[in-house]
């Protein structure tokens, strides 16, 4: 049985523990390649929908050193912000606001914080809509892909609201709306409710993907920053029910905890 993967928040959170009986978690998933040992042959070509481009469906295993520090890849001073943001980042990333972590009070991890939390999500294609399931604290986004624009004066949210559209084999989207309130990363990285994120999936085989991520918050950063993560395809598995109410107690040990 798979058990859920403990998240880092400031210190951890505490996840719903597995049910003693998960009989999908040992069925072996079908229609997928596999070597001559049974194994999933990972660099298999992307399967490919009837319209001919990639097909992302699947459980997707993340990149979890983004969800620590999203910039962790790159440079010294690739990332500029604005003095506010700089002051706010500097203090967060001490430790000494901890307590006012989203995820740590069981709020939504948000767009594209969630990407990288350290547990499984699964993503299903429909015409118009490609939908992903996230373990983490149970969430779910929505990605229009039926040529709608976006909204002019969307309601702010946590994950904001995203539309995508192929550009050659890569799924691009963009999402507006966020309600200003997402740290991007456990470092402490701030949003404002002006953040664009624009990402690009590629599916370069069958059990590799890139996601590119752009963060473009004028309010928060002088110019855009992307990074680039590599979740991997995870067979023979489903998704864990994870719910944070139920069992947290972390905020009360986390500096300047309410």
């Amino acid at each position: 049985m798979r058990k859920p993967i403990p998240t880092a928040a400031a210190l951890v959170l505490l996840w719903s523990a597995a049910p003693s009986t998960a009989q999908w978690l040992n069925r072996k998933t079908p229609g997928i390649p596999r070597t001559a040992d049974g194994k999933v042959n990972m660099t298999a070509p992307a399967p490919r929908t009837a319209d001919g481009k990639p097909d992302l469906t699947g459980i997707w295993d993340p990149d979890p050193k983004f969800v620590r520090d999203l910039a962790v890849d790159l440079k010294p001073g690739e990332v500029r912000m604005q003095p506010w943001a700089e002051k706010l980042y500097n203090e967060r990333k001490t430790g000494s606001l901890s307590g006012e972590e989203p995820d740590a009070n069981c709020l939504p991890q948000g767009v594209p914080k969630i990407d990288a939390a350290p547990a499984p999500w699964k993503v299903m294609e429909f015409p118009g809509v490609i939908v992903i399931l996230y373990e983490a604290f149970s969430g779910y986004r929505q990605i229009f892909t039926d040529g709608r624009p976006l909204p002019q004066d969307p309601n702010p949210t946590w994950f904001g609201y995203s539309v995508g559209k192929w550009d050659g084999d890569t799924l691009v989207v963009d999402s507006i709306g966020f309600n200003g309130r997402l740290w991007l990363d456990q470092l402490g990285h701030p949003s404002t409710d002006a953040l664009h994120v624009i990402e690009r999936y590629r599916r370069k085989d069958f059990g590799h993907m890139s996601i590119e991520v752009t963060i473009d918050d004028p309010k928060a950063y002088i110019r855009p920053w992307t990074v680039i993560e590599h979740p991997h395809y995870m067979a023979d598995t489903g998704l864990l029910e994870f719910d944070c109410n139920e069992n947290n107690r972390d905020v009360p040990h986390l500096p300047d905890a309410k």
